[in-house]
């Protein structure tokens, strides 16, 4: 079964956000914790930590899920992330 994961990074201050989504997410986050691509908006704005994440089997239906969370509010987008991760922590700490 595949598995795809729309996900959410912040940068430290929790003032910008970036929405994707991945086939491997631990590689995805480490490739924009480290900045592979320098001319990114995550390498630019600093959007290093993994604040919330949602699996789906169905790349159709996290590609939708995305464009969805895209066009968000940021209030909206805030209480998504504040309602599984209320101290906004890096969820990719253990992962290191």
């Amino acid at each position: 079964m595949n598995q795809y994961w729309v996900y959410i990074m912040a940068n430290q201050w929790n003032t910008t956000l970036y929405t994707g989504v991945t086939n491997d997410l631990e590689r995805r986050v480490h490739e924009h914790q480290v900045g592979v691509d320098p001319r990114s908006f995550t390498a630019r704005y600093h959007t290093r930590k993994l604040v919330w994440y949602e699996e789906h089997n169905d790349i159709h239906r996290a590609i939708s899920r995305e464009k969805q969370l895209k066009n968000w509010k940021r209030d909206w987008k805030n209480a998504l992330v504040s309602g599984t991760n209320p101290t906004w922590q890096d969820l990719s700490e253990d992962w290191k």
